[in-house]
């Protein structure tokens, strides 16, 4: 069966909205994250949220499925996937690093997933890297790469071609995919790096595989390292 492919449009197009929507719910629990922490409750007191954001994030990726086209497998090959896998392990690199006060904005509050004994609450680990590693990246891509970058480009964006997009719609997107980021210069490498898999490729799944490594890696990282901030 070939798969649904709604007409291209405006921004409150069907097709933009599929994309956009999954973005929103997601950019929709920070602010209640947000909004609780002002009201004082603590990290320890929202972290179950979490959990709540990933799953809504899915409802909503699921539901509106048969609008990606996108993500029809269509196998990557070896080298893709190798490439795929070192450009997520070279921005994991980069992530850590990329750290100094100039490079950040505001303070992050982190994922601290220990009980108050100091024990770690693996059942916590094992939902925020999965829904970082799993879920995170599909949603991103779907916006950042598939819609937004070929929609600056040109409105009428599902047939426009990842190898098409020009310098200005791919710097916009670099920009705006770093400073959503407390770490906006390593947000920017990372934004770029995932652009040019996609562009060069025409694969959506190369910048997937590779955001996934990158979050994936990151997640154990923090785990083994003790540094939450950088949840």
């Amino acid at each position: 069966m070939k798969p649904y492919i709604p007409t291209a449009g405006p921004a409150g197009s069907a097709p933009a909205q599929a994309r956009i929507i999954p973005f929103a719910v997601y950019l929709f629990f920070i602010f209640v994250a947000d909004v609780l922490a002002r009201l004082g409750y603590s990290a320890e007191q929202t972290r179950w949220l979490y959990a709540v954001k990933i799953t809504a994030v899915l409802a909503a990726l699921v539901l509106y499925r048969r609008a990606y086209a996108e993500l029809a497998w269509r196998g990557m090959g070896a080298s893709a996937m190798a490439a795929s896998v070192a450009a997520g392990l070279a921005v994991f690199v980069l992530w850590v690093s990329l750290d100094a006060g100039w490079m950040q904005v505001g303070s992050a509050a982190g994922f601290d997933p220990r009980y108050p004994s100091g024990a770690v609450n693996w059942g916590l680990v094992a939902l925020r890297i999965a829904g970082a590693a799993l879920v995170v990246p599909v949603m991103e891509e779907l916006f950042w790469r598939s819609f937004l970058l070929r929609w600056l480009h040109a409105p009428d964006f599902l047939p426009v071609r990842a190898a098409a997009v020009g310098v200005k719609a791919l710097a916009i997107t670099v920009l705006l995919f770093g400073f959503e980021h407390n770490l906006w210069l390593a947000g920017m490498v990372a934004g770029l790096a995932y652009s040019l898999l996609y562009m060069r490729s025409g694969n959506l799944w190369t910048a997937i595989v590779a955001h996934g490594t990158t979050n994936g890696v990151l997640g154990v990282w923090i785990v083994v390292t003790g540094n939450w901030h950088y949840w």
